[in-house]
């Protein structure tokens, strides 16, 4: 019969942590498989094989560790199965063997849907469903087949980036892609010992400036004097807009998420479901009368706006998809009511503040720490282009000086 066992070899050193392996033994031969798992003695429980419970702050390496050991010990006991069930003599060498040649080969698909459902069970339903969508596309490239990490080279890399352009991506949208698959191997390489080869060097991973998508002031102040009385959908669509604006240009995410627990002193308090970085704006008087508005205590909902209205995270997830999306659809019949040559969407408000307050002489490191920009270059990204206009009257009053009449 063969015993599995998961144990933690201690460290030399006293305070330092220790190896996990397994003890495989069959017929009085003992063999041992090392991990890369290394703990403190006081993670492990040695009577039960497993790490302890964790406390929070260790909460989701530990539980990543456990779902590991897991995962490899239900291999080795179907490996063991199999053995047993072939009839065949074998020894714990063999059993050793063909586990560490099964254990290197790790294929980058099936661990890419491992990461995104670590994702979803984390909350993080909207960086799993573009990890998702990354996977999808390079497994189209791939013809539905997975690949080991050992195959992801530099020279595979290049023909996906090819296969993407020929398909019409941009450049910023190729490098979506780029970056998600280049996380997923970077995870690889931390957690599993993948080797590193760079693959990812010689293709484009940055982000490039887009066209400009903020409005002017005096299109929001346009916006806010619409009559729109006897149209609720658009008027809820403009109030979004102008509370985002107020807000310091707040996103639709974290518009929708707002519950009242959040108002706090005559302040927002949140933190961004983005970055995860908590902000407080003050509550201006036209951002309270919109609150006032659509916030019904009694309404059997702490959510602040009609956007959500499940507590589940899922279902309240793919509410606030379906709201984003009907959102930008009265965005755009907006922009068509105030007869501009324009563009509305979600992201309009956020980039207008930040160009608006850069017009009123703001410092760029006010409106970086304002939208919880944690750089300065993401910061610049939102801002607008020079003033044209401002460009071309400088440029006039150049030239007019070069073929201005001089006096004889």
């Amino acid at each position: 019969m063969v015993r599995i066992r998961i144990k933690l070899r201690l460290s030399t050193v006293s305070g330092k942590a220790g190896t996990i392996y397994y003890q495989v033994s069959h017929k009085k031969e003992v063999k041992h498989i090392t991990t890369n798992i290394r703990l403190l003695p006081e993670e492990w429980d040695g009577e039960l094989g497993r790490v302890r419970k964790p406390v929070f702050s260790e909460e989701f390496r530990l539980s990543a560790v456990q779902r590991q050991l897991d995962h490899e010990f239900g291999q080795l006991r179907q490996l063991v199965e199999s053995f047993e069930s072939s009839g065949k003599t074998f020894r714990t060498g063999d059993i050793v063997t063909q586990f560490l040649a099964s254990r290197s080969t790790l294929f980058v698909l099936a661990y890419g849907d491992r990461l995104t459902k670590r994702l979803i069970a984390r909350g993080r339903l909207g960086s799993a469903r573009n990890l998702r969508c990354t996977l999808s596309s390079f497994s189209a490239f791939l013809g539905g087949k997975d690949i080991p990490f050992s195959l992801l080279n530099e020279l595979l890399v290049g023909e996906y980036a090819d296969w993407l352009s020929v398909r019409g991506l941009t450049s910023n949208s190729s490098s979506f892609y780029m970056r998600n698959l280049r996380s997923v191997y970077n995870k690889a390489i931390r957690e599993e010992g993948v080797a590193q080869t760079f693959p990812f060097q010689r293709v484009y991973t940055g982000i490039d400036k887009t066209a400009k998508r903020s409005v002017s002031e005096e299109t929001v102040i346009r916006l806010k004097e619409l009559d729109l009385s006897e149209k609720p959908g658009l008027c809820l669509a403009r109030d979004l807009f102008l509370f985002s604006y107020c807000t310091r240009g707040m996103s639709f995410v974290d518009i929708a998420y707002l519950r009242q627990k959040n108002i706090r002193n005559g302040y927002i308090c949140y933190t961004r479901r983005k970055t995860g970085q908590r902000l407080s704006v003050r509550i201006e008087p036209g951002v309270q009368e919109i609150i006032d508005r659509y916030h019904v205590p009694a309404s059997g909902t702490s959510y602040l706006f009609p956007i959500l209205r499940s507590e589940d995270e899922k279902i309240s997830y793919t509410q606030y998809q379906t709201g984003l999306r009907y959102y930008n659809k009265q965005l755009k019949k907006l922009a068509l009511l105030l007869e501009e040559d324009l563009t509305l969407t979600s992201y309009t408000s956020r980039h207008t503040w930040a160009s608006t307050a850069r017009k009123h002489n703001v410092p760029v490191a006010v409106i970086s720490d304002g939208m919880g920009h944690t750089s300065e270059k993401t910061t610049l990204i939102y801002l607008s282009s020079i003033d044209t206009s401002a460009i071309d009257r400088a440029n006039e009053e150049l030239v007019s000086s070069l073929y201005r009449d001089r006096p004889v």
